[in-house]
């Protein structure tokens, strides 16, 4: 089932990466902010709403036992929103989406386990294809704002900010998913469901605090009803986060880099509900990723 659960979560996070990409304003500097708000609200509504349905107990000492996990995911989350003003000549899709490949590395090192061949085809071939297609539309980005005579913005060009927030995405959210990797695989610290829990609550609170910040200090303007994007971003977020759990409790070492091909996804979708056009490259990545992710199907079965 692991492999099932991987695949909704790359999709749901897809999904997620279009509309984060749209609600984030480059011109507004809480922009970032806003979505951990969004996020953090619909994580809440969602552990309340699966706690009660399940007829779960959740403990609030589960939210400090989980802590050193959440607070990793919750901080390289928040840097990556900040990096979305960043994304536009940036490397930060390349590097970001390399998480998934530190994290099997790491696993893999520090709990050794039997990985057979096709296991491995597959996780490489699916890390390389993610840098690959990013590469690309980096490539197909600069070729189109040079045909239009565009003027480079030199926040965008590959400087410090562009380099700082991808490098840091892929080190936290590398180490937070190989913690996970512990907790919820290798030494079954907590069950699926009390991570869950833990982590969306503690989400919410992260979500309330920074909601009484911008309102309360900053004095900011922020409907979270006017927010569509980003709510949908937090709904699609939460769904994937869900279906997380239950992959990496069941094979942690497998599941995060195929989890990190959510790239691919994203740029499937586009094709397919923005009808964004895709050069012959990103149609070959793409069906690379996809034999790979077939591969690892064929091996789980």
């Amino acid at each position: 089932m692991w492999f099932f659960f991987a695949l909704l979560t790359a999709l749901a996070w897809g999904g997620a990466d279009l509309f984060y990409k749209k609600g984030s304003d480059s011109k507004d500097k809480y922009s970032h902010l806003k979505i951990v708000v969004m996020v953090g609200l619909v994580m809440g509504i969602h552990a309340t709403g699966y706690m009660l349905y399940e007829g779960l107990i959740f403990r609030p000492s589960d939210m400090l036992k989980y802590l050193p996990v959440s607070s990793l995911y919750i901080l390289s989350m928040t840097i990556g929103y900040i990096g979305l003003r960043y994304l536009e000549l940036s490397i930060a899709s390349p590097v970001q989406n390399s998480s998934g490949a530190i994290t099997a590395v790491l696993v893999f090192i520090f709990f050794p386990q039997p990985v057979d061949t096709l296991h491995i085809i597959g996780i490489i071939i699916i890390s390389l294809g993610v840098i690959g297609i990013a590469v690309v539309e980096k490539q197909i980005e600069n070729a189109t704002l040079r045909l239009n005579n565009t003027e480079i913005d030199k926040k965008y060009q590959l400087g410090f900010m562009a380099i700082v927030f991808p490098i840091a995405y892929a080190l936290i959210d590398g180490a937070g998913t190989f913690a996970d990797a512990i907790y919820l695989d290798e030494l079954k610290l907590m069950t699926e469901d009390a991570a869950l829990l833990a982590y969306e609550y503690t989400f919410f609170i992260c979500a309330v605090i920074t909601y009484i910040y911008l309102k309360v200090i900053k004095k900011e303007t922020f409907s979270i009803f006017k927010e569509r994007d980003k709510a949908c971003a937090a709904i699609l977020e939460t769904i994937g986060q869900f279906f997380y759990v239950f992959a990496m409790s069941s094979y942690a070492i497998i599941a995060a880099p195929m989890i990190a091909s959510y790239s691919i996804f994203s740029i499937i979708l586009s094709r397919i509900f923005l009808k964004e056009k895709l050069s012959p490259k990103q149609y070959i990545i793409i069906t690379v990723v996809m034999l790979g992710i077939i591969l690892l199907g064929i091996a789980d079965a």
